[in-house]
Formats: structure tokens, C-alpha cells, sequence
């Protein structure tokens, strides 16, 4: 595997290695021009950062759902899968966007949403849950997470 440099958000020039290179054929939701990112260690655990290679200055802050909620279940149409190549269980990654709320100290997740990454196969895809249990904005504070 090849070492590449990248711009980030968070750290500015930085080096990854090409498994951390992904693509998103459709984008993220509200972002669907953007489709190649780079997953970044946070420095602050459980956290991730999903970089944007084709806007340095696009940055989401990703979470581990079963983190915040340990019964989470991700209720997905099929479909969404074969769209990112059918990854086995071990090579499926699944991940909440975090939002930070500027105005006030207000964090939460997107649970309603989850990102999942193929790691095989490098490629990714935001989907929407099928169930109703879970929020947009599913608050990281009442859990001891933010």
C-alpha cells in the first residue's frame, strides 16, 4: 500500500495510507458532489474524521453507533448494500455523523442516517434506517459520550 498526502480539516497536511482512501459513488446526504474521502483517527476517541479529498475545508466527525446505543440496529433497505458491494460482516464498517451545535453545548448523532464503509472494497454509502426508533439528532451528552 502506497502513503499519500492529503489536506485535512482537522490536522491540515497529512499522510494516510491508501486503505484509508474511500470512495462514495453517491456522495453523503447534501453532499453528493463530494464522493472521495479519507477515514482519519481522531485524537480524541471513539471519535473519526471522514475527510473530504475533493474540499479540504469538508470534515464530518463520525461515531460508532453501537457505542451510543448498544441495542442500535441497522435496518436498512438491501439495496444499499450491493451498492457498496455486499461486504461481509467483519468488513463492514458503520458509522453516525456528529453534530456539534455552534449556539449552544449541544452534541449529537445522526442514527437515522449511518454511513457505512465497505473496508474491502473502499467504497461507502450514507442510507437511511427503516426504523423509526432511531433520531436525526440523538443527543451524545445524556449518554457520557460527548
Amino acid at each position: 500500500m502506497t502513503d499519500v498526502t492529503i489536506q485535512s480539516k482537522p490536522y491540515g497536511e497529512v499522510t494516510v495510507k491508501e486503505q484509508q482512501l474511500l470512495h462514495f459513488p453517491v456522495g453523503l446526504f447534501g453532499f453528493e458532489r463530494m464522493q472521495h474521502y479519507a477515514l482519519l483517527d481522531s485524537t480524541a476517541p471513539p471519535f473519526f474524521w471522514l475527510q473530504s479529498l475533493d474540499d479540504p475545508g469538508l470534515a464530518f466527525i463520525l461515531v460508532n453507533p453501537y457505542l451510543v446505543v448498544p441495542d442500535y440496529v441497522l435496518d436498512i433497505d438491501p439495496h444499499e448494500l450491493t451498492e457498496i458491494g455486499e461486504p461481509a460482516e467483519d468488513d463492514l464498517l458503520v458509522f453516525a455523523v456528529v453534530t456539534i451545535a455552534h449556539d449552544e453545548n449541544r452534541v449529537s448523532c445522526n442514527l437515522q442516517g449511518p454511513v457505512m464503509i465497505n473496508r474491502k472494497a473502499r467504497l461507502g454509502r450514507q442510507a437511511i434506517s427503516l426504523d423509526a426508533r432511531w433520531s436525526i439528532r440523538h443527543s451524545l451528552l445524556e449518554n457520557g459520550q460527548g
